[in-house]
């Protein structure tokens, strides 16, 4: 390459590939000086798309509840605060008046559904839902409104797989978005004596590389086991599915966690059935202790998806973002989810007299019986710091917007909506796919999410040319020349596979964030430049 050298290699090989992702976009903003006025970034995975009817009907209802502070008090600017008393006798006399308001449909059958599928009462249903977009009252209870959680809790359970019960199965605790539970997480497993420094956990790989770099933090310094998807085909294609011989490595009861996202992230692709069945017995018979920590973000994007939530609810905790979904990346919006029965609790209730004691001094300020507190709960007071517990919780407005996209979700009876976002990303992959020459795609492949795809150019090198290509590639090729070599002359953005702990000559292709047509120039843009690669190795062998 013209531009880069080994030094620059070395200095880069270590960078999170989001923090590479920085690098290359200079690099290929650089051509804007030889008239390039765009470049394409694939390299992060913020969708192109949002849901607009459940945003429609979140402002007419802050437009509603606007209306209903100036009903309590009204000196010009100033306002008052909502009343409850006949709230929903108003909220439908609103609907009535107002049959053009963007979502106001959507926003009638959502509280009338929370009315007649849940028995909520109408006059607190409407106000939960006025005095929370209002947002003029801390988040009461803290860990999530009341009638909200319900709402949330029937979509994520119906989302992951299960079938939504009488009763809830889990508690829920909204979040600031997945990354914000990453957190929370990992903080209170130390908090509450789980897991301690240099303890053993498990990572399944590829995984998001936050849940590669958190557990070697200086406050965590676990020992890492990387549980891999190295199942192969018989084309000698990634399948990203886990061996028995990999997963065996669950069977060890000196692993206390496991973190996993599912589907993956960069291959996007769900745990099958012969893997789940084959973990639940490894747990049931080996490791009965093992705590699951599972991000299922991208689960929307499978049918007939199944989370560990639902296959192990008793070891799981959940976590669930709705910004990929939703396209709310901005919002932030998140939850936790924990069995009501979990091994969570009980490992606490076993823990040494020694840390128990200490667990009593750090929660006595909230209750007269801290042992008694849940670890959900223990979650919510550790995200601020014990002490400010009682201001703890999402901001009302955001598990508002929330519980509109659920509704949003429930009501769709037909999935039209989930069938449209799975059909977004199932052509685009296969747009990149037709420039890819004897790499095709693959004809049935039930539990791909298709919003990533990670493509291992050592496999792709072997199908189109041969092993000795591939020999030439892994022995004297650097797999970031690829990546510096499509920003700067191809002015396009990917991300490096090694970089989630994925193959060290695979790419990831983000299929959610440009326009369908700039795929099929990414697809052509790899081939032409893989091509190159194999023409510089005709060269060298002369």
């Amino acid at each position: 390459m013209n531009t880069l050298d080994k030094k620059l290699l070395e200095e880069v090989k270590n960078l999170s590939p989001f923090e590479l992702k920085n690098k290359l976009i200079n690099l290929a903003n650089s051509n804007e000086k030889k008239g390039v006025k765009i470049f394409l970034n694939a390299g992060r995975g913020n969708p192109n798309w949002t849901a607009s009817t459940p945003r429609d009907a979140f402002f007419t209802l802050g437009y509603f509840s606007v209306e209903e502070t100036r009903k309590t008090w009204c000196d010009g600017d100033l306002a008052g605060m909502p009343e409850k008393p006949n709230i929903y006798k108003r909220f439908k006399a609103f609907c009535n008046s107002n049959t053009n308001a963007p979502g106001i449909e959507l926003l009638e059958e959502a509280v009338d559904y929370g009315i007649r599928e849940y028995g909520f009462d109408s006059d607190s249903w409407v106000f939960e839902l006025v005095d929370g977009i209002i947002g003029d009252n801390y988040p009461v209870p803290n860990r999530m409104l009341l009638r909200v959680e319900k709402v949330v809790h029937n979509y994520l359970i119906k989302e992951m797989g299960g079938s939504i019960p009488d009763k809830a199965s889990h508690d829920l605790f909204a979040v600031e978005g997945g990354t914000a539970a990453m957190c929370y997480i990992f903080d209170s497993l130390m908090a509450n004596h789980l897991l301690k420094k240099h303890d053993n956990i498990a990572l399944m790989v590829p995984i998001f590389t936050p849940y590669l770099e958190i557990p070697h933090l200086s406050r965590y310094d676990f020992n890492v086991t990387e549980i891999h998807a190295c199942e192969l085909n018989e084309e000698g294609r990634h399948t990203w599915q886990y061996p028995s011989s990999e997963l065996d490595k669950l069977a060890d009861p000196n692993i206390k966690l496991l973190c996993v996202v599912n589907p993956s992230n960069p291959p996007s692709v769900a745990i099958d059935e012969k893997s789940m069945k084959y973990i639940q017995n490894i747990v049931k018979e080996k490791n009965s202790n093992l705590m699951i920590v599972t991000d299922d973000v991208y689960g929307t994007f499978v049918e007939n998806f199944k989370s560990f939530i639902i296959t192990l609810p008793y070891n799981t905790l959940g976590v669930y973002s709705f910004s990929k979904y939703f396209g709310v990346t901005g919002w932030r919006l998140g939850v936790i989810a924990l069995a009501k029965e979990n091994v969570f609790n009980k490992i606490i209730h076993e823990l040494p007299q020694e840390d128990k004691d200490d667990l009593k001094n750090r929660y006595s300020s909230l209750t007269p019986k801290p042992e008694s507190i849940s670890f959900i709960d223990r979650i919510v007071a550790d995200s601020r710091q014990v002490a400010l517990n009682h201001t703890a919780g999402l901001s009302t407005p955001q598990q508002v917007q929330m519980a509109l996209f659920c509704l949003f979700a429930l009501l769709d009876k037909d999935d039209t909506y989930k069938k449209q976002t799975i059909d977004i990303c199932t052509k685009r992959k296969k747009l990149v796919y037709d420039h890819l020459i004897d790499l095709p795609m693959k004809k049935s492949d039930i539990h791909s999410a298709c919003y990533y795809n990670e493509y291992d150019l050592l496999v792709w090198a072997n199908l189109r040319y041969g092993m000795d290509f591939a020999n030439y590639l892994k022995e004297e090729r650097n797999p970031l020349e690829f990546l510096f070599d499509l920003a700067e002359k191809y002015h396009i953005i990917l991300l490096n596979g090694e970089g989630f702990d994925g193959p060290k000559w695979s790419i990831r292709v983000s299929l959610a964030n440009l326009k369908d047509e700039q795929y099929s120039k990414i697809g052509e843009a790899i081939n032409e430049l893989f091509n190159k690669y194999h023409e510089q190795w005709l060269e060298s062998i002369k």
